[in-house]
């Protein structure tokens, strides 16, 4: 079902709780199977932002949101919950037309946006205010309280996943958000807004800005009245962005690029093992910053697996999203792809061999689209500039390793720290690794499976904080301390007598 006239947005941003016509430059929205438009509408501009963060600020401070009890705020997120629930057809076949995903991959992301907007409902409402141990004749409690109007910049990869992911603890938190989604991906986040909307969330406290991100994203990192700043995408945009949280002394997350080693050992689930291997890179087209991307395999058993792994990714699916039984759809619009073949022909002219993949697909069902071959590249050392850098497309570099510290010192030798998957039978040894390795998450014989109860993030270039988790709601507040004297009698220091 690609014919989507009557379920596209219609055009409008959600200017602080209104909808309204984007004063900004234009956005085409793509559908990368064939290359047609969706739609054009204007994004956000400066003034757009300026507008969405007062009424933010605002709506904010109302007493009717900032005191607000956590059980009242939790139904508000529940009933978010059940209206993205209730459209996921509607949210999944407008995602797979804005980014190219398949619809089994977009209704994923839509039910995740659902499981993370309840369980941030049950944090708040299980998440107490402690009394500290007292130390002297006064009480003492540490209690957490809103940061006020917060920023979420979001990527064009898993757009309302993603979304949620912010929007969900930040909300829960008691703060007003204004969220910045890719304007390569935009249309899904709209869609967010109006549920959001509909589920009875007070005027002012949610803005859906698709814009610039000189324009918008400057606009919410460097404003005086945001608190703290979300962001997920690439990494040389995360440390420009640091830079500038870093002037004005305000808390930022940073969930940014990946070059994720996954290892195979010598007694590994050889099945299990190309199973999730194709998975971790293959799916999603590759697009996905925790895509397992270079690949060691032990020396032993290195050319039965590779050959295994190559006759497996040849027989992998490609072609349109809406199709039954699609494994891998295009990437997200041409420009993208070519940004990935050139990093093919860089591999070539590095001596790589290209055991299959790497090039376009071609014939009636592929000339209009952005649709490439997956691929696999041997023979290259892990220094390579393939195997440094994010690729963010259906590449895979495969490497030979002799012994588990060969394995942990090439894995470790990458600016990047995000993901890990380790395929062995010894238990022992994989927690060993697991632990060497650097990474914020680590997969022992699965890969990229995710749960909402556990912390999410990367160390190195890979970016700091986490998201999710129970402690995902407190990065979104500001902690206190209270003291509160019960002796009734005046400071001895003073010499005030009764």
């Amino acid at each position: 079902m690609k014919d989507m006239t009557n379920e596209l947005p219609d055009g409008r941003l959600f200017v602080g709780g209104v909808w309204e016509e984007g004063h900004g430059a234009p956005i085409t929205s793509v559908f990368s199977h064939d290359g047609s438009e969706n739609m054009t509408f204007n994004g956000a501009s400066r003034e757009d932002g300026e507008r969405a963060i007062a009424r933010a600020k605002a709506a904010q401070a109302d007493p009717a949101w900032r005191d607000m009890l956590p059980h009242e705020r939790a139904k508000i997120l529940h009933r978010i919950a059940d209206g993205i629930e209730a459209n996921i057809p509607r949210i999944s076949r407008l995602q797979s037309r804005d980014t190219g995903k398949t619809l089994t991959e977009t209704a994923a992301l839509a039910a995740s946006a659902v499981g993370t907007f309840r369980y941030f409902a049950a944090v708040l409402e299980t998440s107490d205010d402690a009394l500290t141990t007292r130390r002297g004749g006064f009480l003492t409690a540490s209690v957490h309280e809103p940061i006020g109007v917060v920023g979420a910049i979001t990527p064009w990869n898993s757009p309302i996943a993603s979304d949620a992911q912010k929007l969900a603890p930040a909300l829960a938190a008691g703060n007003a958000v204004v969220l910045k989604p890719s304007s390569w991906s935009p249309l899904v986040a709209l869609e967010l807004a109006r549920i959001v909307d509909e589920a009875g969330l007070p005027k002012g406290l949610l803005s859906v800005l698709p814009g610039a991100g000189r324009e918008i994203g400057n606009l919410i990192v460097e404003h005086a009245d945001i608190g703290r700043i979300a962001f997920t995408g690439g990494t040389d945009t995360g440390r420009r962005l640091g830079e500038q949280a870093g002037r004005k002394l305000m808390p930022i997350s940073l969930e940014l690029g990946g070059k994720s080693p996954t290892i195979v050992f010598e007694d590994a689930d050889q099945d299990l093992a190309v199973a999730g291997i194709l998975f971790g890179i293959f799916s999603s087209s590759g697009q996905s910053c925790i895509a397992g991307s270079r690949l060691f395999v032990q020396r032993s058993i290195y050319d039965v697996f590779v050959a295994k792994l190559v006759e497996a990714t040849k027989a992998l699916r490609v072609g349109d999203p809406f199709a039954d039984g699609t494994q891998v759809a295009p990437l997200i619009n041409h420009e993208h792809r070519e940004a990935v073949e050139a990093y093919i022909e860089g591999a070539r002219g590095e001596g790589g061999e290209i055991l299959c993949g790497g090039k376009r697909l071609s014939g009636a069902e592929y000339d209009k689209g952005a649709y490439l071959e997956p691929t696999i590249i041997a023979g290259l050392p892990n220094d390579a500039k393939t195997c440094r850098e994010e690729i963010f497309g259906p590449v895979l570099v495969v490497l030979p390793f002799d012994t588990e510290e060969d394995v942990i010192a090439q894995g470790n030798d990458n600016e990047y720290g995000l993901a890990c998957g380790i395929w062995t039978r010894d238990f022992p040894r994989a927690w060993r690794v697991g632990g060497a390795i650097r990474a914020g998450t680590v997969w022992i014989n699965t890969y990229k499976q995710f749960s909402i109860s556990t912390p999410f993030g990367g160390d190195g270039a890979s970016g700091i904080g986490r998201e999710k988790g129970r402690e995902g709601l407190r990065v979104w507040q500001r902690q206190k301390g209270i003291y509160c004297d019960l002796t009734g009698q005046p400071h001895p220091w003073a010499g005030v007598t009764r």
